[in-house]
């Protein structure tokens, strides 16, 4: 049996261990998060938000979860705070109309968005060909753009400047050279929460020109850099770094006060990873997960399992176990005889065996020798007296035949 299944075994063998170092080389590939953009909360390098995440998770009573989605719709239960981390300012320049309505209709919703702009350290510029030049200093106007999930409507002056309908814009204040790199600006708190009085500022984005519905959380000197709109039930939060929610912050320079502030009274968190380009796509294994169809497919397996194991192994002992005599390969008469022959008589006592035989059944009969048997025998005589080299058996034989004649001969 194991000499049967052995090569199979083998396959199977290679093939599960190749498939396991596949698995592992991808976990160790996936499991520092390096390949996801930074800010990303399925990232646990320094750069990741994946420390902000899992602590969320194990607040009870908090629902926490990410938007893979590429439907570009806010969440629809109410009391969620939605964090939109490391975006790119102009992104919010212009919005189709459709993107503002999902906006407006998430913070009737009692719902907070939360949009913390990329750490920005030099100035960033775009040339009317739309390609970014972070050594001008000199700001261009950026080429519209709707946010992931967007269509270009036909008529471009239906879309909505939310700079202009919020009542906010950005600016960029250099920060500080320290040496290859640059030295974090301070803010300070000016308001009476109970937030830490200063922050380390790692980017040179400020708001200028803020309607008077924004509330200033922190400045940058004279710029505010943190700020916060009530819309009736709901509410907006802007801020121009995403520093302090990274797993180098939450390591070194730590503020649970101002994070519990950042996500507010919600009841769900949703981090927004589709803006990173981390979309979760409709295929086959996504509407599997979707409808829970795993067992389906494990028992699709184990049938296509069974099958082959069936049509490879009968369930019927096999007909050579069983104890049946031994047979020999049979063959017709004559070949049998001269098989027997060959093995028995030497060539050259052929002839002499085969006379006497024939010798001994004319005997049995009764009859009486005769001129014929007398003349065959002095022929046999004849051939047998010569030395073995001499000997011819075929041509002695077929003189006896002759004299003989056929059986029908009297003898």
């Amino acid at each position: 049996w194991m000499r049967k299944y052995f090569p199979i075994v083998v396959v199977l063998g290679c093939t599960a261990a190749f498939a396991f170092g596949i698995v592992e080389l991808f976990e160790l590939r996936f499991a520092a998060g390096d390949v996801y953009p930074p800010y990303s909360s399925l990232r646990a390098d320094p750069l990741g938000t994946m420390a902000l995440y899992e602590s969320l998770k194990k607040i009870p009573g908090l629902s926490v979860r990410r938007d893979f989605s590429a439907s570009d719709r806010l969440p629809e239960k109410p009391q969620t705070v939605y964090l939109h981390l490391a975006g790119n300012r102009f992104e919010w320049d212009w919005l189709s109309p459709d993107d503002y309505r999902q906006i407006r209709d998430f913070l009737a919703r009692d719902g907070r968005l939360v949009i913390a702009f990329y750490p920005q350290t030099e100035p960033q510029i775009f040339h009317f060909n739309g390609e970014e030049d972070t050594n001008s200093v000199k700001k261009m106007t950026p080429p519209r753009r709707a946010r992931k999930g967007s269509h270009h409507p036909d008529d471009e002056e239906s879309w909505v400047a939310l700079e202009e309908e919020w009542g906010f814009h950005t600016a960029f204040r250099k920060l500080t050279p320290d040496g290859d790199v640059y030295a974090p600006a301070t803010v300070v708190n000016q308001t009476d929460l109970h937030l830490p009085q200063t922050l380390d500022w790692h980017s040179g984005i400020v708001f200028t020109n803020l309607a008077s519905a924004w509330r200033v959380i922190y400045t940058r000197g004279p710029d505010p850099v943190v700020v916060e709109h009530k819309f009736d039930r709901g509410s907006v939060v802007l801020a121009t770094d995403s520093y302090f929610v990274s797993n180098e912050a939450m390591a070194a320079d730590r503020h649970a006060d101002f994070l519990a502030w950042l996500v507010g009274p919600a009841r769900n968190v949703v981090f927004d990873e589709a803006h990173f380009g981390i979309l979760e796509t409709s295929g086959v294994a996504a509407l599997m997960r979707k409808y829970r169809l795993q067992g389906l497919v494990a028992g699709l397996i184990l049938l296509a399992g069974l099958f082959i194991w069936k049509n490879s192994t009968s369930l019927v002992p096999s007909l050579a176990e069983e104890k049946r005599e031994n047979f020999v390969a049979g063959k017709d008469f004559a070949t049998g005889f001269v098989n027997l022959l060959r093995r028995s008589i030497a060539p050259r006592d052929l002839l002499a065996t085969c006379f006497a035989e024939w010798k001994k059944s004319t005997a049995k009969k009764g009859k009486k020798p005769s001129a014929r048997l007398q003349q065959a025998e002095t022929v046999f005589s004849s051939g047998n007296s010569l030395s073995n080299k001499d000997r011819n058996p075929v041509e002695t034989y077929k003189k006896i035949s002759e004299i003989l004649g056929t059986r029908k001969q009297t003898l």
